[in-house]
């Protein structure tokens, strides 16, 4: 998902990672798919009743006591006087950080494997009340930092062993302006299990215990959404009602979550005195207002060259005057509907990363051999796909729900791009090594660019090259035409909350607003189309986290182009990029590529790569 999913915040989320937005294919017998692995969380921990995890909850408790009692008060003092005892301290915090994050990581990935068993729930919600209060107990240490003289911070950074902090400390003090009286602080964070916390949990439950009646038959939402890309006209449009209906009965509880979840947003928000509604979300992204708005109005802008001109291409593919929304994934005629086992999709993405790098291949292929991915598709897990980096002194961990299509194969090769890039980022260690949303979807984006081509070179006709650009340019505009359109009704919704409730149906008509303007009119909006906003899991967990998508993707096309035109040395600078993690701003890391992207002409040229796509479409129609 968090992305995917899938990376967590630039200081650390303590919630179950965003899936990939990409919808897998048709469900295949898990027989055709040879035989799927299942993760191995004992790297974390042995079990859920261990002692282990008893003893670390009990101990993260009594240091973090023991961590506020020994410096609260005292660090504008250490930086003054006695900087290495401060070098200690932040030390000691993230040994602190790396425990917690280790024990919720694990109760979250737990409750991943079944989002309605009873036992995973509480489970997962008592430790995360356990690891809030213990956190509670150090939540005064960066609110101190900050506090801290400028002067004497610039002081105090002349030691090289507090020095090295230095891109933690100005993330930090980014936050400065938004930061709140102590108490104040310490309410809103022990008071976010039971008020925003608490509305995912039950957003997630809520849609994981969902049933859809397609032809008699009660399914969960991942093999419903699946059918929507089922070669058959008739099966898509049963999956869209069957989806509608289930929506519709449900729309009082996602209406009255999406409202609290707006309302909560505004008030903590209004409380930081921040002036623009995604302004929260672009400090912890470390990227300027002004980026993200270029970005939205250059996709905007191209709406009409991009997403309406393929659609109209495919409405003639599939000898249609209009396209209606369940056709919009369908696949084309003669597209390779073949089951693709496990390991066919294994090799095909570690032959391609091999391609670019040995090492690149290395690390992906231990998700492989170390049991570190979760592949089959059960009743109850979570849909769609992440990479979840745990801690450092860990190592993360996929989730997909392979159905051994061409776009699973896809999806494995984005979160393996995660994952490689996690791995790489974890020496910075638990402060620094999150990278922010909008860089982390640069490894996933570029691996699947990788496989891709990597496929497309074996494409032996023209019929086999046609199908394959096709779902190429219909992946990228799901991943930046689609994304935009969902931050722009993100950006309504919030808006329109400010002024009191909003209505099932207000939300509705603000969603086929922006959906409409974004698909074109090759697209029908079909009744019932109206509830489908209710799905989206990235509204829930990370508001506008959407716009990451469309900025990896136009960042990655871009990078890739320097890719093909660069004799030598591009692979030394992309791992170095990679293994930053979360120590450099994006205007750094883009430098040593010859891009930046606060140029405006750097989101035309990564969209001019799906203009291009879709030219060559159009040529081969015309050949």
């Amino acid at each position: 998902m968090i992305a995917g999913p899938v990376r967590p915040q630039a200081h650390r989320r303590r919630n179950l990672p965003i899936p990939h937005p990409v919808h897998a294919p048709q469900a295949a017998a898990s027989g055709d798919l040879g035989a799927l692995p299942e993760w191995d969380l004992t790297d974390l921990y042995p079990a859920v009743d261990a002692p282990e995890v008893a003893a670390d909850l009990k101990e993260i408790l009594e240091r973090s006591k023991t961590f506020e009692t020994s410096y609260k008060g005292r660090l504008a003092d250490m930086a003054q006087s006695n900087v290495p005892a401060l070098v200690t301290a932040i030390r000691a915090y993230e040994e602190l950080e790396d425990l917690m994050g280790r024990l919720i990581s694990f109760a979250g990935l737990v409750y991943s494997e079944n989002t309605i068993k009873p036992a995973s729930q509480k489970f997962y919600g008592d430790v995360q009340e356990q690891i809030t209060t213990a956190s509670s107990h150090l939540l005064f240490f960066t609110l101190e930092i900050n506090k801290i003289d400028d002067g004497v911070m610039e002081t105090a950074l002349q030691d090289s062993q507090f020095a090295h902090y230095l891109p933690w400390i100005e993330d930090l003090r980014k936050g400065k302006p938004y930061q709140l009286e102590d108490r104040v602080e310490q309410l809103f964070h022990e008071k976010s299990v039971t008020g925003a916390g608490a509305w995912n949990r039950l957003f997630d439950e809520t849609m994981a215990s969902l049933t859809f009646d397609v032809d008699g038959q009660e399914l969960s939402i991942e093999p419903t959404l699946n059918m929507l890309v089922d070669p058959s006209p008739d099966t898509r449009r049963k999956a869209s009602e069957a989806l509608t209906q289930t929506f519709k009965e449900n729309l009082r509880t996602f209406t009255l979550i999406t409202n609290t979840l707006a309302k909560d947003k505004e008030i903590s928000d209004r409380w930081r005195n921040f002036t623009d509604i995604a302004d929260s979300r672009h400090l912890s992204n470390r990227v300027e207002r002004e980026v993200v708005d270029a970005l939205v109005a250059a996709v905007r802008d191209a709406y009409p060259r991009l997403s309406h001109r393929y659609y109209k291409l495919k409405a003639k593919w599939l000898g249609m005057d209009q396209l209606n929304t369940w056709d919009r994934n369908a696949p084309l005629p003669n597209a390779d509907t073949r089951v693709i086992p496990w390991d066919e999709a294994k090799d095909t993405v570690l032959s391609a990363y091999s391609a670019f790098s040995p090492d690149m291949a290395e690390i992906a292929g231990r998700f492989f051999d170390r049991r570190w991915i979760d592949a089959p598709a059960r009743s109850g897990k979570a849909p769609g796909a992440f990479a979840h980096p745990t801690v450092p002194s860990a190592h993360p961990y996929v989730l997909v729900n392979y159905q051994g299509k061409i776009r699973d194969v896809m999806t494995l090769a984005h979160e393996l791009g995660h994952g490689v890039h996690q791995v790489l980022a974890a020496p910075n260690g638990p402060l620094m090594a999150p990278t922010p949303l909008t860089l982390a979807e640069t490894a996933s984006v570029f691996g699947e660019m990788l496989t891709f081509k990597s496929l497309l070179a074996k494409a032996d006709n023209p019929q086999t090259r046609k199908v394959m650009l096709a779902s190429k340019a219909e992946d990228m505009i799901n991943t930046v035409v689609r994304q935009i359109a969902f931050y722009t009704f993100e950006r309504k919704v919030h808006t329109e909350r400010r002024n009191g409730e909003l209505t099932s149906d207000k939300i509705g008509e603000l969603w086929l607003s922006v959906q409409g303007e974004s698909l074109g009119p090759a697209i029908k909006l079909s009744e019932g189309y109206e509830t489908f906003w209710t799905y989206i899991p990235h509204f829930i967990h990370s508001p506008f986290y959407v716009y990451a998508y469309a900025f990896g993707d136009c960042l990655v096309n871009s990078l890739y182009a320097v890719y093909e035109e660069a004799e030598t040395g591009f692979q030394e600078k992309y791992f170095d990029l990679l293994k930053a993690g979360g120590t450099k701003h994006h205007s750094e890391l883009l430098a040593p590529f010859g891009l930046s992207a606060v140029d405006p002409d750097f989101w035309k040229k990564g969209l001019s790569v799906i203009e291009r796509i879709i030219d060559e479409l159009e040529a081969l129609e015309e050949a």
